[in-house]
């Protein structure tokens, strides 16, 4: 499969925030780790609500200044909540969901095989290979620089959400400090080779973006070898579903999914298009390979290996997480 071409720096889509963050589940409009970290409060801005990580406060956009909010630090002026979870007490205020609080949790359920995050409420399918043990379904967590294919939300459901790299490392240490300020021209090499850093990235809590390891792992459990570009693993045809993809020349596309990865061709965004629907498949791994390119895992409709490729971190692809 060719390698995408990257985005130029001037095109706009190298736009992720590395401070500040902007996420309607949280209750919050905007995150910052200090006050100086605040972008300027603006007539746009007006009423907006920030969350300043290390005082532990909240301030308002008033009048073109930020001023500390006069109600509990953590509560949001306006329809809101007490209780952490972005719904409303009797006073009408709403409380900002801080990160690391109750409503960032998860529950694996290793019975029925399930992961929920408390984040936003959804369960996903999960399964064991070998020692690691997956989410079994794209990831579909709303954030900044994070797209439905051909902007239709219906995909979101069907796919899960397509992600820059510094989306899905959470570049602006949203959920944690191991993925922050990552992101495409900025080299952070937190899971370089062989690194034994886990980065949560946007995963569910207790879950972690896979490194280029750990993919080579599973590529090396599924088939038993792996090799970069080449098609000398079949791996791929074990991990695609068994519906979904396209037919190549006479041969259908689709794989056998013996493991129950169930990896469906949810294309990708390159440079704003959206490309490749129902013909491959990439999930971003945490490695860099530079400064402006990431490791990611590769399927593709007319081939049955799975192979560990890099492209640029503008690109969007999917996310699928690994148990910690």
């Amino acid at each position: 499969m060719a390698l995408l071409a990257a985005c130029s720096s001037g095109s706009g889509t190298n736009s992720e925030p590395l401070e500040i963050s902007s996420n309607s589940s949280s209750g919050a409009d905007l995150f910052a780790e200090t006050f100086d970290d605040l972008p300027v409060c603006t007539v746009n801005r007006e009423g907006a609500i920030a969350y300043v990580k290390d005082e532990k406060a909240a301030y308002a956009c008033e009048g073109g200044d930020w001023t500390l909010d006069d109600e509990d630090s953590t509560e949001r002026k306006s329809n809101g909540d007490t209780d952490n979870d972005g719904k409303s007490d009797s006073s009408g205020n709403k409380k900002i969901n801080v990160p690391g609080g109750s409503s960032d949790a998860s529950v694996y359920d290793v019975v029925t095989g399930t992961l929920t995050d408390s984040r936003d409420g959804q369960t996903y399918r999960t399964v064991k290979i070998g020692d690691q043990v997956w989410m079994a379904e794209n990831l579909n967590f709303v954030t900044d620089n994070s797209w439905c294919y051909g902007d239709d939300p219906a995909n979101c459901a069907k796919y899960g959400r397509l992600y820059t790299w510094g989306a899905a490392m959470d570049s602006v240490g949203e959920w944690s400090t191991s993925g922050r300020g990552c992101g495409y021209g900025k080299t952070c090499s937190v899971a370089s080779a062989s690194s034994v850093t886990l980065v949560r990235g946007i995963c569910p809590k207790g879950w972690h973006l896979p490194s280029y390891d750990e993919w080579e792992a599973l590529i090396v459990a599924v088939d038993g070898s792996i090799t970069e570009y080449t098609s000398s693993n079949t791996a791929g045809s074990k991990l695609k579903s068994t519906s979904g993809w396209e037919k190549y020349e006479d041969k259908s596309g689709n794989g056998d999914d013996v493991f129950g990865f169930s990896a469906l061709p949810a294309g990708n965004r390159d440079c704003g298009d959206y490309y490749s629907e129902g013909y491959s498949a990439g999930f971003w791994s945490s490695t860099e390979k530079g400064s402006n390119s990431v490791y990611h895992m590769d399927l593709i409709d007319n081939g049955v290996n799975a192979s560990l490729n890099y492209n640029s971190g503008n690109n969007g692809f999917s996310v699928r997480c690994l148990k910690d």
